[in-house]
Formats: structure tokens, C-alpha cells, sequence
């Protein structure tokens, strides 16, 4: 896969340029495959470069029945495509699929893995240790990008919320837990998350119809507002690169 510059990424500096062979991680507030998100998305695709083949996972919705699954995969293709990329939808939704060798292949040629929305908790078991997330591995090892919308997004992290009390993730954000719909959550939810939280972990909060953005050892928001609690700080971004010191490393 051939990188191309994102020179129409808004905002970019000159030395926001994804090179090919290392890995894009999105994380993105609420808001997946609906018209808002279209701007936000054709940045993600632009820093993929190239023509790239994008896969749709509604893993996360599992437990929802057979056409809550087929909804988000067709939403997911159908939003895509409207933006010039091939997709296609990968009916991976429990542990057998998960673990089927040639769902698992059709996602490791993809150049774009998207999961959509859901219960985190299913979705990070569903996974964990399997075929289809060995593929994804391979995928952003090899300089693609998984973008991961709500339940997608939280999984990504050291940490998500659960009950009673926070889960493992998969720790592609080293020291972070992700927290997404941060404008639609009462302030006092949050306030609770973040104290759960404690002081080892920093809590990025993403907006609706916004990406936070991890490529080639920098960070970007993309669309809307991301806020980050340290330790000592809470600081607010908006769309642009982030300070070096805004997320461990």
C-alpha cells in the first residue's frame, strides 16, 4: 500500500504526513456512517491514501438480531461508497465468526477496518484472541487504519467503562481510556467516569461527528472537540494537531 500526502486535511501542517507501515488509529465520538460524518471520513481515507478497500464490522451489535447486524453493515458500505472508496460489509457479529478463516482474510486485505457502534464489553470478548483480530493487527501493522466509532472507539483503549467497574481493552492507546458522546452525557456521569479513572490513566472524551486521530506518533482531531484529563491538567482541543504532552507516549 502506497501512502498519499493528506494535504487537504484542514488545518495540517506540512509535517502531518502519514507514512506508509505504520499504524492509524481513529477514535471517533458518536455518529458513524450518517451524513455529518462524511467530511470527517474522507480525511481518514485521504491519509490512507490511494484507492483504498475498506471493511465494515457491526461486531459490536451482536446481540441485537439479525437485522440490527445487517443494518449497520449496509449503512456502513452504502456510506463508504458515496465517498468514492470500494467496501464492503464482514458479517462478523460472535465468536465463531470471529474466528472464521476466510471472514479473517477478506479483513486482512482491507486497507480501512471500521467498527461500528455497540455494547464494548461484547464486542472486546467477541474479538479478544481471535482469527479476525490477529487480521486487524496485521492490518494497522502494515500502515492501515482502524477507525472504531463508540463501542469501536472505547475497545481501542488501555481501559473502558463498564460495570461495576472498568474493563481491559485492547490497548492500541497506550495509558488512555476513551470515553465517546462526550456533548450528549450529562456532566455528572462524566465527572463519576473520570474519578473511576483515577490518576494512572488519562481519559480522552470525544464529540459527536469528530475523530481523534493517531498516526506516525502525533495526534489530530478531525471534525469537532476532543478533551483530555490528565493527572494535573483537562485541556480542550479542536480541530489540529495536539501538543506533544497532551497524551502519554
Amino acid at each position: 500500500m502506497h501512502a498519499s500526502p493528506c494535504s487537504s486535511l484542514p488545518s495540517a501542517s506540512s509535517a502531518w504526513r502519514h507514512e506508509a507501515e505504520t499504524a492509524v488509529l481513529a477514535v471517533v465520538g458518536s455518529g458513524e456512517y450518517l451524513a455529518p460524518m462524511a467530511a470527517v471520513d474522507r480525511q481518514l481515507l485521504e491519509l490512507v491514501g490511494g484507492s483504498p478497500r475498506v471493511v465494515c464490522l457491526p461486531t459490536a451489535a451482536g446481540r441485537e438480531g439479525d437485522e440490527t447486524i445487517d443494518d449497520w453493515m449496509h449503512r456502513g458500505v452504502e456510506h463508504f461508497r458515496a465517498l468514492g472508496a470500494e467496501a464492503e460489509p464482514v458479517r462478523v457479529w460472535d465468536r465463531a465468526s470471529a474466528n472464521d478463516p476466510s471472514l479473517a482474510e477478506r479483513i486482512a486485505s482491507a486497507q480501512l477496518v471500521y467498527l461500528s457502534g455497540g455494547k464494548p464489553a461484547y464486542l472486546h470478548a467477541t474479538l479478544e484472541s481471535s482469527l479476525v483480530w490477529r487480521a486487524i493487527t496485521d492490518v494497522i501493522e502494515r500502515g492501515g487504519l482502524l477507525a472504531g466509532c463508540s463501542a469501536g472507539a472505547m475497545v481501542q483503549g488501555e481501559r473502558f467503562a463498564g460495570l461495576p467497574r472498568s474493563r481491559r481493552g485492547f490497548g492500541l492507546w497506550l495509558g488512555v481510556q476513551i470515553v465517546p458522546h462526550f456533548d450528549e452525557i450529562p456532566s455528572p456521569i462524566v465527572s463519576a467516569i473520570r474519578r473511576s479513572v483515577g490518576r494512572q490513566l488519562a481519559l480522552v472524551v470525544v464529540n459527536a461527528n469528530t475523530a481523534l486521530v493517531q498516526a506516525d506518533g502525533t495526534y489530530r482531531v478531525v471534525g469537532g472537540r476532543v478533551t483530555v484529563w490528565t493527572a494535573t491538567h483537562r485541556n480542550d482541543y479542536g480541530p489540529g494537531e495536539l501538543p506533544p504532552e497532551a497524551l502519554p507516549r
